[in-house]
Parts: structure tokens; sequence; C-alpha cells
């Protein structure tokens, strides 16, 4: 039967941009569809106390390294934006409007992606705003405005669902009862596709374990 898997990607993440670009790739030749759920990273780090990659100093220079030579090594075009973190409101709102339900198509989630990650460009720049909302037009739902409350509201409804289901970072993929997470999880998650003998005792014994830490 085909699975069905949930993509939750915030366009300000550079391994959504590779992961979004590798995903054909990891999985050729299984069935599955995929739903692209924007979601605020930044709301989901929050919640769990993480400061994320870009909180970090020192962790925040060998993301964007290591970021910059994954693109150069898969060959998969990535530029670190002139400006980053910067605010993905604005483009997580402007993808929303192209959706009726919470969930964008990958025309919509691939423009918003190479906008922030291909060029090294800002991605807020008013003028790059304007060039991007006039790609996005003909996918803009009837009536539908990135200001609107409408919009705010599937953004919000995103995340909280995506925060019931566990997802603490992106990209995160969500298939089954099951949730991957990262730009590595790719080979992870294709085995549970192909139904892997692994996951029936190794998927829950893995996280059995007891905590030394005090409580």
């Amino acid at each position: 039967a085909m699975k069905r898997i949930t993509f939750y990607l915030d366009f300000i993440s550079p391994y959504a941009w590779l992961a979004f670009d590798r995903l054909p790739e990891a999985l050729e030749g299984l069935r599955y569809s995929v739903q692209y759920r924007p979601v605020i990273l930044g709301a989901l780090l929050q919640q769990q106390g993480n400061p994320g990659p870009a909180g970090i100093p020192p962790k925040r220079d060998w993301t964007y390294r290591h970021v910059s030579w994954l693109g150069h090594s898969l060959g998969i075009p990535l530029q670190m934006p002139a400006r980053h973190p910067f605010n993905p409101l604005p483009l997580l709102r402007r993808a929303l409007a192209c959706s009726a339900d919470g969930s964008i198509n990958r025309f919509v989630a691939g423009t918003m992606l190479r906008h922030v990650w291909v060029g090294g460009h800002d991605a807020l720049d008013p003028a790059r705003l304007d060039a991007l909302a006039k790609v996005l037009a003909p996918q803009l739902k009837p009536g539908m405005e990135p200001q609107d409350a409408a919009v705010k509201t599937l953004l919000r409804s995103n995340t909280d669902a995506a925060a019931a289901r566990g997802v603490f970072g992106v990209p995160a993929f969500g298939v089954d009862d099951k949730l991957f997470w990262g730009l590595d999880a790719l080979p992870m998650l294709r085995a549970w596709l192909e139904g892997d003998a692994w996951f029936g005792a190794g998927w829950e014994a893995s996280a059995q374990v007891a905590s030394g830490l005090p409580g």
C-alpha cells in the first residue's frame, strides 16, 4: 500500500533544503506520497528549551560550514543567505496562502527553499520578496493573502500538531506512528518503508534506557 509521509519543514533550515532535494533519490522505487507541512521551527525549539544551532556560537559556525560542505559534496546548490537566522514568518505565511489545509505542494516548498538557500542573498530583501510573490501568485488559494488570519491559523495549527506528534526539529518525517528527524534519517525512513525487521524490537528497545542524570 502507498505510505503517506508528512514532511515538516521551516524554510529557515538548511537541512530541510538538503532533505527536500534528496528525498526523491533516497526513496527511489518506493510507493509513497508526501505532504509538505510548514511549521515554525523557533516555536518547536522554544518548547523544548533548545536554543537551536544558531543560538550556540561555536555550533553556529560549525553548522554553516557543515551544510555548505554537504551542499558541495552532494551536488546541491547551497549558499548561506546574507543573514541567518532571520524571521521566517513572512515566507511561511506566503507559502500557506497557497494551501487549503496546511499542506503545500512540492513546487511551493521548492520555490521557498531555493529563495533562501540558492545564491547567498538576503531572504527578506523587499525586491526579492516581491519577485517571489509574483512567482507564487498562480498558486495562491482564491481570496487568500499571506497576512490573513486564516493563514496565521494554519501556521499555528500546523506547528501545534507537529509538537503534539513529538516534532522537536526540522526536517522531520512522520509516517504511520513513526517520526524520523534530519537529513541523515533518510536511509532509516527508507528502511521503515521497506519493512526492515529491525523495527520489530529495535525501535522500542532503543528508547527504553534509564536516565543516569539526577532527576
